[in-house]
């Protein structure tokens, strides 16, 4: 079992030019695969470094940009997606996704005031770590599912087994991804004026949809006023086409290393593969060849954190990941529980901010609340997932900090992997079209009902106050 080192190693001495893309090479890289054949997966790592960029050093600039007014509080992340994309995705599964995620992004920007940025776990999310290496079934022991870009969901020794060509469809079908979403989000598919007739719709429709009438409401005059004032997707380019960033956990660190390129305008290294890139709960370790080769990239970048963490732990990751202290470099999405986030979070958050740093921080909600169900599904229940946003801003309040954003798994898909929300899935439920290959997500009438909560909770948050 992979746990979180909890203790606070130094890291390497010198320069930050002594960083290659194969540096992390030296350094333990945990939650990797063992691949049959190295020679093999080496020769498809060599052939991905031939292959052209799936996102450009100019654009993860931008979203840099775009989170240092996060950081601040000048604006609101919202980052979503499925919690391990499969190769078998459908373009109209893939439109639905970004539909929800357009969709929780207006609903956030009339109620925060303030834009959305718009980052998909999407194109890209194929690798997942795993809590033991190998998984039992009758008898029989295999590896561990680690994502279709390792191997298959498929409980057999040859679905099982690590592919390295299975790299290369990852990239090939990342390419495709991204190609669709430039198309709706430039296209027309994201104007406000569509993104809004489908919340008028799920108001509507939605069996909780009533209690969100009156917001509806405000929107729809917002909107009419602009058009009166000809403000328009025709006269306004910004109203029919949006910004949308891609992120997954950079994971498989011979595939990342491999879509690293050296930007030829300002020098400096980007990974390629997404806009952004984060690090999990399991492989933030300080010594660990994830944090290397992070520190030396110069996207915005995570690193998720759990209840395990230390304030130590926190300053000392700031140090290696932002050393330069360059707002919106750096985001901890946070990933405490329900029951823990109001008592853990505010020491990490007080002891950042009086470092001097200011990373952007937002709140995982899912992976702290996952549990099994009676009847051996492992699900999340919505009132969990919304009470510990309810605590992640609670707990901002009581540090004097700013709540950056959320980071959610979820789908366009009417699928039934969480309890609860205004459809109120119940267990029941679950078995009926329970879909994904990792973890419980949201579905898309969940979701979108999820924004709405967060609306009422950042209008009117309790206990007043900012």
């Amino acid at each position: 079992m992979d746990s979180t080192d909890t203790t606070t190693p130094a890291r390497p001495s010198g320069p930050s030019d002594q960083w290659t893309p194969t540096s992390w090479r030296g350094y333990k890289a945990h939650q990797q695969p063992e691949w049959p054949d190295a020679d093999a997966h080496q020769a498809v790592v060599d052939q991905l470094a031939t292959m052209p960029p799936l996102v450009f050093a100019g654009e993860s600039r931008e979203l840099t940009d775009e989170l240092a007014a996060v950081a601040c509080g000048k604006a609101f992340l919202l980052q979503a997606g499925d919690c391990a994309e499969s190769f078998d995705t459908s373009a109209d599964s893939i439109r639905d996704r970004l539909r929800v995620i357009l969709q929780m992004a207006v609903v956030l920007t009339y109620y925060t005031g303030v834009p959305v940025v718009k980052v998909g776990r999407i194109a890209g999310q194929f690798a997942k770590p795993r809590t033991s290496d190998t998984e039992t079934v009758d008898g029989l022991e295999l590896p561990s599912f680690r994502g279709h870009i390792i191997n298959d969901i498929g409980f057999s020794q040859s679905e099982r087994l690590p592919d390295p060509k299975r790299l290369i469809t990852a990239y090939n079908r990342a390419a495709a991804t991204l190609n669709l979403l430039r198309a709706f989000t430039k296209g027309g598919f994201a104007s406000l004026s569509s993104v809004h007739q489908w919340n008028r719709e799920f108001v509507a429709d939605s069996p909780a949809g009533q209690r969100y009438e009156a917001m509806a409401d405000e929107i729809d005059r917002a909107v009419q006023f602009m058009e009166a004032c000809g403000i328009t997707g025709e006269t306004l380019s910004d109203l029919r086409q949006v910004d949308f960033y891609t992120s997954h956990e950079a994971l498989l660190l011979g595939y990342e290393e491999a879509l690293t390129r050296q930007d030829s305008l300002t020098g400096g290294w980007y990974d390629c593969s997404a806009h952004m890139l984060w690090i999990g709960d399991r492989t933030r370790q300080l010594d660990g060849a994830h944090v290397e080769f992070l520190r030396g990239v110069n996207n915005p970048i995570g690193c998720k954190i759990g209840p395990s963490a230390t304030s130590d732990e926190l300053l000392a990751l700031c140090e290696t990941l932002d050393p330069n202290r360059q707002p919106g470099r750096l985001t901890f999405v946070t990933r405490m529980g329900a029951n823990k986030v109001v008592d853990l979070l505010p020491p990490l958050l007080s002891a950042v901010s009086d470092s001097g740093h200011q990373p952007v921080w937002a709140c995982d909600p899912m992976h702290g609340n996952t549990f099994t169900a009676d009847d051996g599904h492992k699900t999340r229940h919505f009132d969990d997932v919304l009470a510990e946003v309810s605590g992640f801003f609670a707990a901002h309040r009581f540090a004097g900090t700013n709540p950056g954003g959320v980071h959610l798994e979820l789908t366009g898909d009417d699928v039934t992997e969480c309890l609860g929300g205004g459809a109120e899935v119940v267990t029941e439920d679950l078995s009926s079209r329970y879909e994904t290959m990792c973890d419980p997500r949201l579905n898309g009438s969940q979701s979108i009902d999820l924004a709405f909560r967060l609306a009422e909770l950042l209008r009117d948050p309790p206990g007043g106050g900012a």
